[in-house]
């Protein structure tokens, strides 16, 4: 009997496990949707993993997260979680952070370019730089001031054998430059993207109008009416909260 109930509260462990990593992946998707931040820059969000991004001091941090850029100004130790067991992490990534300044901006010139790391790989989960090729290093986030909330995005993709960087961003490119992250996705052949979450980070008050988006709450998506064994939480799409993830922490 003891062995049974045992294997029970496992099965029921795994349910609600399961349930909670899909309500997190709906979440992110609906994050990135409201933000704004799909089709352009990011051409296709479709992640086929949680990344969590840590920050020293700081901790994880939430998808729209408002922070400090002083909270931010070294980078972060990323960790992959698979959304189910036919998801493995082998061969090469590319990790980059760009932004596309505040919601509402126009993207046409291009997206501005924090970090650019090819050849990255996983290891237990978590990227590894060892042996990579830095194109751009991390550099935190210097928003100008009144501008509004900056969406900093950070994306991984995968590298398959077609991968072949342009020439001008092949070798360390030092400090932030404006690039058209899209067209760098489609002309380098990268794909699948892995996963992805971005924080904002905004200096003093926007002199413009930053357009609204809608918010994500948990109770709307699609994993939030499957069976389960009991309440689970996600911080990610909070079913109590209704605000705009352009301007709030969420």
């Amino acid at each position: 009997m003891a062995l049974r109930a045992f294997f029970v509260v496992c099965a029921l462990f795994s349910i609600a496990l399961a349930q909670s990593t899909q309500l997190q992946l709906e979440a992110i998707e609906a994050h990135f949707k409201n933000a704004e931040l799909v089709p352009i820059p990011i051409p296709v969000f479709e992640p086929m993993a949680i990344l969590a991004a840590n920050f020293q001091g700081l901790g994880n941090i939430s998808p729209g997260q408002l922070v400090s850029k002083d909270q931010v100004t070294n980078a972060p130790e990323l960790t992959l979680t698979p959304v189910n067991s036919t998801v493995s992490f082998n061969g090469n990534y590319t990790v980059a952070m760009i932004d596309p300044a505040a919601v509402g901006t126009d993207q046409s010139k291009g997206q501005y370019r924090h970090w650019l790391v090819n050849g990255a790989k996983v290891t237990d989960n978590k990227l590894t730089f060892e042996g990579a090729t830095t194109i751009t290093q991390y550099a935190g986030p210097a928003p100008p001031a009144d501008s509004g909330p900056h969406r900093y995005t950070v994306v991984v993709y995968t590298q398959g054998e077609n991968f072949a960087p342009p020439q001008d961003l092949s070798g360390p490119v030092p400090g932030v430059e404006q690039f058209v992250f899209p067209d760098y996705v489609k002309n380098t052949n990268l794909g699948p993207l892995v996963a992805g979450i971005y924080y904002q980070v905004e200096e003093g008050t926007a002199t413009a109008s930053i357009p609204a988006t809608s918010s994500v709450v948990s109770s709307t998506l699609p994993a939030a009416h499957l069976p389960s064994s009991g309440t689970s939480s996600v911080p990610w799409a909070k079913p109590s909260i209704a605000l705009s993830c352009a301007s709030q922490p969420f």
